[in-house]
């Protein structure tokens, strides 16, 4: 079936994505707003705000838009997909009540506990007084995170209790934060799409946070991922749709709230059992640059099935035996003050590597030139039949490229091609 698409943001995540509903080769009609160079090279993209409710369902209804798939969590904080189900189009993405369980800290901890889910012990602390306390009741290492949105840099796991307390008054300029027990194990993202009252599971991943290897540094919006996870218990995905997602989706459901679109679990495996760290309310990046490319199903389908509350059903999603690397490139500086307006070369030696493909995140065009316009420029792909290739085709392509100045971690996915 042919669906006429808008896919709102400009991210690798968004470039995964497209880069899915074209392999379909159904012929989709796919608009991008804003994208980027590499997107449009894929698509047509237009210079619509996509944080302007009004401006996106106009857009929709004008054009016979029949999906909106709303990339990144911006614009469900600002009530997009209210705003386009106000005028009955299908969108792929929670109202802004719902997507609260990541705009809010706060909000998620509370539907937590009234959902009964298993999660780590937090305290709301609203002056650098009560932060100190709750730092001092869980213990080092310390684990602070700023309640509101703050682009995968507001949690700070530190030994130091100072630095701690540094972190806390910085975001207490912008209202509460959140102290939370350290939680110790094997992280694991897992998507699951979400009509309202039924969930289906995607394909599980783990991310790379830290900028440095050997997870040091500061934490980042992720310096890569990869997926499947080999080493996940066996009934893993089956138990955190029945302990986690479903009694969310429950509760969100009896508040009034229901929450339809992706549901992001960051969990944790720990000897105690599984916790939830948080939850997103979108595709994860760059985890989805490593899920999606295993897909089989349809995701246009899916996405759809999704906005209708039509997942009821359906049969849960396929993906390929393959392991799939992303590596992310970034500029230099990154993740504090990025330098940008350098020329990017190398693309295309690049994508010839095989099972290769380069997917754009910061990226612009100025006549001939590539240029990097933000802080994570590309996401290298790359699969394989095993870990080991995956790596070894992922780290050819982006040694490659050239982009003065840029960073890279050496590390992922190491523990799994060993």
């Amino acid at each position: 079936m042919v669906v006429r698409i808008l896919l709102l943001g400009s991210g690798a995540r968004e470039h995964a994505i497209l880069t899915a509903l074209l392999a379909e080769n159904a012929g989709h009609e796919v608009t991008v707003a804003p994208g980027n160079a590499g997107i449009a090279d894929d698509a047509e993209t237009i210079a619509l705000d996509p944080e302007n409710p009004g401006l996106v369902a106009d857009f929709a209804a004008d054009n016979g838009i029949e999906l909106v798939i709303i990339g990144p969590e911006a614009p469900l904080v600002a009530g997009v997909a209210d705003a386009v189900r106000a005028r009955r189009i299908p969108v792929f993405g929670p109202g802004r009540a719902a997507a609260q369980l990541e705009s809010s800290k706060a909000f998620a901890k509370r539907v937590m506990d009234a959902a009964g889910v298993p999660t780590g012990r937090a305290v709301r602390a609203g002056t650098l007084e009560e932060v100190a306390a709750a730092l001092d009741d869980f213990g080092a290492p310390h684990v602070v995170k700023a309640d509101g949105l703050a682009a995968g840099k507001g949690v700070l796991v530190t030994p130091d209790r100072d630095a701690a307390l540094g972190h806390a008054e910085h975001f207490l300029q912008l209202g509460p934060v959140l102290v939370e027990e350290f939680l110790d194990g094997q992280e694991v993202s897992l998507f699951l799409l979400a009509d309202g009252s039924t969930v289906l599971p995607l394909s599980p991943a783990q991310d790379f946070k830290r900028v440095d290897d050997g997870d040091t540094g500061p934490n980042t919006g992720g310096m890569g991922a990869y997926s499947p996870l080999p080493w996940l218990p066996a009934g893993f995905v089956q138990e955190v749709v029945d302990t986690v997602a479903l009694p969310v989706i429950r509760q969100l459901a009896s508040e009034g709230t229901p929450f339809s679109g992706l549901l992001y679990c960051g969990l944790i495996v720990t000897s105690k059992g599984l916790r939830v760290i948080e939850f997103n309310a979108r595709f994860g990046d760059p985890e989805t640059q490593v899920v999606l490319p295993r897909l089989t199903t349809p995701l246009s389908g899916l996405l759809l099935a999704a906005a209708t509350g039509a997942l009821g059903g359906l049969p849960h999603p396929e993906f390929s035996d393959d392991a799939c690397v992303t590596v992310v490139l970034a500029s230099e500086g990154y993740p504090d003050a990025s330098q940008t307006g350098r020329p990017i070369t190398g693309l295309e030696t690049a994508a010839a590597v095989p099972g290769v493909n380069v997917l754009h995140a910061a990226t612009a065009r100025d006549g001939d030139l590539l240029l990097a316009t933000g802080g994570r420029v590309l996401s290298v792909v790359a699969r394989a039949g095993d870990f080991a290739e995956a790596r070894e085709r992922a780290y050819r392509a982006i040694g490659a490229i050239g982009l003065e100045g840029s960073h890279y971690r050496t590390d992922i996915a190491l523990r799994v091609a060993e």
